[in-house]
């Protein structure tokens, strides 16, 4: 744990970094790539529809004492009364089963139950079953749609004008749509079933997406507002910079929300079986992972993509790129002086006299200068001094 402490101390104060925003071509291409596969599980097997979207009856079988193979004995049971229906049969905790199949009349919903309940040797009491409607869902997506629609709305407006540039905004909404396009097209690939929950847990993973950026985008701001004033880096290493220092923090905020989400899909997968805590732990869990992606390796090299083509940004990258120019070239003329002052070879000549003991008589003056009580010898006009040197004649 210390060395992953020590880790973001680094990043934090840049003795180690990922050049993430130099890079951003590779992470482009992995974003490309999952959402091309996304979008081949949305478009060639599409989305698995839950009975409230699709409409149907369903059925619950409970105090089932003998659950070996009972997805085989439901299916031959469902599949003679209901004609061409699609039936999906799941377990649901210890001693229970679910049928969901195709609309059926009350008079064929109570035979189904009583076949039900012979088959598994429950009294038919223990047999329930409900008509499901698909208006329900249909109306709980449209007003998730127009839910969607305020949100962006809202969150493109806030961010403008918080960090005073609607480029900053517009790389939010691109790693949002990329995160929930990445989630529903995982939906599509692995076949789960997207009920009501599962629509509200895309909706919940927006809100975690934006705010991931957010923080990062504050950082970035932070860091680059300082490099224009300063003139020391270039807008791209300011905005690398912030997404090092953020990293750790963001690893950290996404594996503390992510464990929690992991044990209710794990227990409910393994425990308690199918439905509502299921269907939103699925989605709250692929949106948190791919938002922390985005967040780092999306949102930032794409607002400084979009940044760089900025008059006030070039000026300043071309700037501080001059400067250092500047500096690496004295820096260069520096050495090679150092250098050829170190391999200049020396002239032989008469060793200098060895220094006067001290109380010793300095040695007498040459004719025409006089000595000083320092051991200086003066200009013959310095020896008269101002007032005995000679005075030029004015030209009348």
């Amino acid at each position: 744990m210390s060395r992953f402490s020590q880790f973001g101390n680094d990043l934090y104060s840049g003795k180690r970094s990922f050049d993430v925003v130099g890079r951003r071509s590779l992470f482009y291409v992995i974003s490309l790539v999952l959402l091309g596969l996304s979008l081949f599980g949305l478009l060639g097997k599409g989305l698995n529809f839950g009975i409230e979207f699709r409409g149907g009856t369903e059925l619950r079988v409970s105090q089932v004492q003998d659950m070996e193979d009972y997805e085989t004995r439901a299916q031959e049971v469902v599949q003679a009364p209901v004609d061409g229906g699609t039936t999906a049969v799941t377990r649901i905790g210890d001693d229970t089963v679910r049928v969901q199949t195709g609309e059926m009349t009350s008079p064929e919903a109570e035979a189904l139950r009583a076949e039900l309940g012979e088959e598994f040797e429950v009294p038919v009491s223990a047999v329930t079953s409900s008509l499901v409607g698909p208006s329900w869902g249909e109306s709980v997506t449209n007003r998730a749609l127009i839910a969607l629609g305020v949100f962006l709305l809202l969150v493109t407006v806030v961010l403008t004008l918080y960090f005073h540039t609607w480029k900053m905004a517009a790389a939010a909404l691109v790693a949002l749509l990329h995160d929930v396009v990445f989630t529903v097209g995982v939906y599509a690939l692995l076949g789960i079933e997207v009920s009501p929950a599962s629509v509200i847990g895309f909706l919940t993973i927006l809100g975690y997406s934006i705010y991931d950026t957010i923080v990062v985008f504050d950082k970035v701001k932070e860091n680059t507002d300082h490099a224009m004033d300063t003139r020391r880096t270039t807008y791209a290493e300011a905005a690398n910079t912030a997404v090092n220092q953020t990293f750790v923090r963001s690893i950290n905020t996404s594996v503390v929300a992510l464990l929690p989400v992991a044990v209710i899909l794990l227990v409910g997968l393994s425990i308690i079986g199918p439905g509502t805590l299921v269907d939103l732990a699925w989605a709250l869990f692929i949106g948190i992972a791919v938002g922390t992606y985005s967040s780092v390796f999306v949102a930032t090299p794409l607002l400084v993509h979009l940044r760089q083509g900025e008059l006030d940004i070039r000026k300043h990258d071309a700037g501080v790129r001059k400067r250092r120019q500047r500096a690496e070239s004295r820096s260069g003329r520096g050495e090679a002086t150092a250098e050829a002052m170190a391999t200049t070879p020396t002239v032989d000549g008469p060793s200098d006299p060895e220094p006067a003991a001290v109380g010793a008589a300095a040695p007498p003056a040459e004719e025409g200068t006089r000595a000083t009580t320092a051991g200086r010898q003066l200009h013959p006009y310095a020896q008269r001094g101002p007032r005995n040197q000679p005075r030029r004649k004015r030209r009348g």
